[in-house]
């Protein structure tokens, strides 16, 4: 729609969020690998791994506001740790009473 900064692979999923994917699919192949030596499940180990990549896609890509959901997450975790008491102490500075 508009101008790009990067190259998309498709709308909204460039080369940032394709390196931040491959790491949340590999995070997911872990946990999906401690799921299999608990279980001896292969049915669940492949499905684990496949809904890891599918959800780490979906969570990178950016929407039309050009935010995605990791980014929106950092967004609340900087916002959450900000400073939100502005002491004021009200001076006249105009003299008007």
């Amino acid at each position: 729609m508009g101008v790009k900064a990067e190259a998309e692979l498709f709308p909204g999923f460039g080369k940032k969020q394709l390196l931040q994917s491959v790491i949340g699919s590999l995070g997911a192949g872990v946990v999906s690998v401690f799921v299999w030596l608990l279980s001896q499940s292969v049915t669940f180990t492949v499905i684990g791994v496949l809904v890891g990549i599918v959800g780490s896609v979906m969570m990178t890509t950016k929407d039309q506001t050009n935010l995605s959901v990791v980014d929106q997450v950092q967004n609340m975790t900087r916002f959450a740790k900000s400073q939100k008491i502005y002491p004021y102490r009200y001076g006249d500075e105009w003299r008007l009473g």
